[in-house]
């Protein structure tokens, strides 16, 4: 694993871009350098985050969510875990 977090991450087991590890390992998500704690999908190169909107869902059980435009910087809460 590297210290980089991905371009892109979703926390949706259903997309492509959902990675359990990385999660597992915690990815810390700062918006026009703002934290934000909803985030459900971002991405660095198009610069955009998923965040969900209160308690509300779909009408396929998920949260509903909305996409906001500005400055994307992922980092990784915790340190790699070393084998030993």
């Amino acid at each position: 694993m590297t210290d980089t977090p991905p371009d892109r991450l979703s926390t949706d087991p259903g997309s492509p871009f959902f990675n359990q590890e990385l999660l597992e390992r915690g990815v810390g998500i700062r918006f026009k350098g703002v934290e934000k704690t909803n985030v459900e999908e971002y991405c660095v190169s198009e610069g955009w985050v998923r965040v969900s909107v209160g308690k509300t869902l779909d009408r396929r059980g998920k949260p509903m969510t909305m996409k906001l435009q500005g400055a994307v910087e992922p980092y990784f809460r915790d340190p790699p875990a070393t084998e030993g």
